[in-house]
C-alpha cells in the first residue's frame, strides 16, 4: 500500500540537524578571522576579495556534484551520511593547518580545501531534510538547521575573544598569527568532528526505494520533472553567455581594467563553455553524463525556485559584503588602526569576533520567533520585515561611533540571517523531486555562490574608485542589497504546499 513519511519526534529533528552547529562552527571561524589573518600575512585591501573566492567558486563546483553523487549513492551509512562525515574529516584537518601558515599564499591555499570539504559535508545537509521529513515538517526541520547554525557560530565567532580574556596571547609578531586564532581553530576542528559524527550516528536514512514509494504517494500535480533540452538549445544559449564573457575578457586587456573584473568574465565563459560541451555531448548522442543532467535541470527549475533565485542573489550579496569588509570598517573606524600589528587592530577583530558572535546569537532566538511572524504576515512579508532589519542594522555601522553600540545592530542582522537559512528554504519546500532532491539544493546555492563571485568581483573596485577605498561603506552598499532583495521576496509564488507551512524548533 503507497504510504506517506510519518512525521519525525522532536528529539529526531534534533539529531539529524545537530551536525549543523559543528559545520557552522568552522564556517564562523572562517568568516570572522580568515581576513585577519590575510591582512596579518600581508594582503592588501583591495585584494582581499579576491582571496576571499575560495568559498565561492568551490561551492559552485563542488554543491552540484556532490548533490548529483549523493543522490545516487547507498552504503551501510545511507545516502547523505558518508558525505557529512568524510567532508568533517577533511574540514577538519584544514582548520588544525589553516592558522599555521606563514605565508599568504598558503593561507589562501588552505581557505580552498576547507571550503570544499565544508561543501562536501554541508550541501547534503539541506537535502537531508527532504529526504526525511513529510512536507508538513519540513520548515521545521530548515528553522532547526538555522537554530544550530545560530548557536554553533556564537562561540566559535568569540572564541578568539574568550581565549584573551584567558591569558592567551592576542598579538603575535608581524606576519605570525596570534595563539587566540590559532587555539581557536584547533578547538573547532574537534567541536565540527564530533557534532557531525553524532548526526551520522544517531540519524537514520529511508531507503531509495522507500522514498520512491512516498514521492508515488504525492498528487501527480506536485511533482516537478526536469525536461532534456536538445543540442540546438544548448548550443544557443552558449553563445548568449560566451560572446559577453569574450568581449568583457579582451574590454578589460585592452584598457587595462582592473584585474579583478577577470572573475566576472571568466565565469560567463566557462559557463558558456560548460554548455557548449553538453551540447556537442548530446548532439553525438553520447549517453548524458553527470554535467549533462545538472545543466537540463538548471535550465528546468521549480518556478518557485527561479523567483527566490533574485532574492537569493541579493541577499548573499550583501552577506559577503558583510563577511569581508566588517573586521576592516571596525579596525580603522571604530578603533581608529588599519595596522595588522597594532594592539588596537587586534582589540578590534577580537570585537569583530563578538559582533559575528551576536549576530550569531540572536539568530538562534530569530528562530523561535520568526514562526510566530510567519503565522501573523505570511512567509514572504515575514522575509521581507527581517531583511529590513538586516539593512537597517548594516547601515547602522555608518552612523554608530560607539563600537559596543554596534551589538544593537547585530539584531537586526542576526533575524535577517536567521530568515534567509529558513524562509527561502521553507518556499521551496515541496516544489523538488526526491529522487533530485540533492542535485537541486546543490544549483540553489548557485544563487548563493554567484552574487558572492559577483562581489569578489566588482566591491574592491567600487570601494577604490567610488569610496576612496573606505570599507565601511561596503557595509553601506550590503544594506541597500537587503532592501532589494526584501522587495524582491514578495514576488514569489504563493501557490503550493510549501508557503503554507510555518517553520519551528518547537
Amino acid at each position: 500500500m503507497v504510504k506517506e513519511k510519518p512525521d519525525l519526534s522532536f528529539w529526531q529533528i534534533w539529531n539529524m540537524c545537530f551536525g549543523f552547529l559543528g559545520i557552522q562552527f568552522g564556517f564562523a571561524l572562517q568568516n570572522a578571522n580568515v581576513s585577519r589573518i590575510f591582512q596579518t600575512l600581508g594582503a592588501e585591501m583591495d585584494t582581499i576579495p579576491l582571496l576571499w573566492i575560495a568559498g565561492p567558486v568551490t561551492g559552485l563546483i563542488v554543491q552540484p556534484i556532490v548533490g548529483h553523487f549523493s543522490d545516487k549513492t547507498w552504503t551501510r551509512l545511507g545516502r547523505r551520511r558518508p558525505y557529512f562525515l568524510y567532508g568533517a574529516l577533511a574540514t577538519s584537518l584544514a582548520l588544525v593547518v589553516m592558522p599555521n601558515a606563514s605565508v599568504l599564499w598558503m593561507a589562501a591555499g588552505m581557505l580552498w580545501i576547507m571550503d570544499a570539504a565544508i561543501n562536501v559535508s554541508m550541501e547534503p545537509f539541506r537535502a537531508f531534510v527532504g529526504d526525511n521529513l513529510p512536507k508538513r515538517q519540513q520548515a521545521k526541520g530548515y528553522a532547526m538547521q538555522s537554530f544550530f547554525i545560530g548557536i554553533g557560530a556564537v562561540v566559535a565567532s568569540m572564541l578568539p575573544w574568550i581565549l584573551a580574556q584567558f591569558g592567551v596571547s592576542n598579538q603575535a609578531p608581524e606576519g605570525t598569527i596570534p595563539d587566540t586564532v590559532r587555539y581557536a581553530f584547533y578547538a573547532g576542528a574537534v567541536v565540527l568532528f564530533a557534532a557531525v559524527a553524532w548526526t551520522v550516528f544517531r540519524s537514520r536514512e529511508y531507503s531509495p526505494e522507500q522514498l520512491a514509494e512516498f514521492e508515488a504517494a504525492e498528487p501527480a500535480s506536485e511533482r516537478h520533472h526536469s525536461e532534456r533540452r536538445d543540442a540546438a538549445a544548448y548550443r544557443r544559449s552558449a553563445l548568449a553567455w560566451l560572446s559577453p564573457g569574450l568581449l568583457a575578457t579582451f574590454a578589460i586587456w585592452l584598457w587595462d581594467w582592473h584585474p579583478q573584473l577577470y572573475i566576472l568574465s571568466v565565469a560567463l565563459m566557462v559557463f558558456g563553455l560548460l554548455q557548449l560541451w553538453v551540447a556537442q555531448s548530446r548532439a553525438r548522442g553520447s549517453a548524458d553524463n553527470g554535467m549533462a543532467t545538472v545543466m537540463d535541470d538548471l535550465f528546468s527549475m521549480p518556478t518557485a525556485m527561479k523567483q527566490l533565485a533574485v532574492v537569493q542573489f541579493f541577499s548573499w550579496f550583501a552577506l559577503f559584503a558583510m563577511w569581508i569588509y566588517t573586521t576592516a570598517a571596525v579596525t580603522g573606524v571604530h578603533f581608529g588602526s588599519s595596522d595588522p600589528s597594532s594592539a588596537a587592530y587586534n582589540e578590534g577583530a577580537n570585537w569583530v569576533g563578538v559582533l559575528f558572535a551576536a549576530y550569531n546569537g540572536f539568530s538562534a532566538l530569530a528562530a523561535v520567533v520568526i514562526p510566530v511572524m510567519v503565522r501573523h504576515f505570511g512567509l514572504r512579508r515575514a522575509h521581507l520585515l527581517n531583511l529590513l532589519l538586516g539593512a537597517a542594522g548594516l547601515a547602522s555601522f555608518l552612523v554608530v561611533s560607539d563600537p559596543t553600540l554596534l551589538l544593537v545592530a547585530m539584531v537586526g542582522v542576526g533575524f535577517a540571517w536567521a530568515s534567509i537559512l529558513s524562509l527561502p528554504y521553507a518556499m521551496l519546500a515541496g516544489c523538488l523531486p526526491a529522487a533530485k532532491m540533492g542535485v537541486y539544493m546543490g544549483i540553489f546555492n548557485f544563487f548563493i555562490v554567484i552574487p558572492q563571485l559577483l562581489a569578489a568581483s566588482v566591491l574592491g573596485l567600487i570601494l577604490r574608485l567610488g569610496f576612496d577605498n573606505q570599507p565601511i561603506y561596503a557595509l553601506a552598499i550590503g544594506a541597500v542589497s537587503l532592501v532589494i532583495a526584501g522587495v524582491a521576496t514578495l514576488r514569489v509564488s504563493q501557490n503550493g504546499a510549501a508557503l503554507s507551512q510555518s517553520p519551528s524548533v518547537s
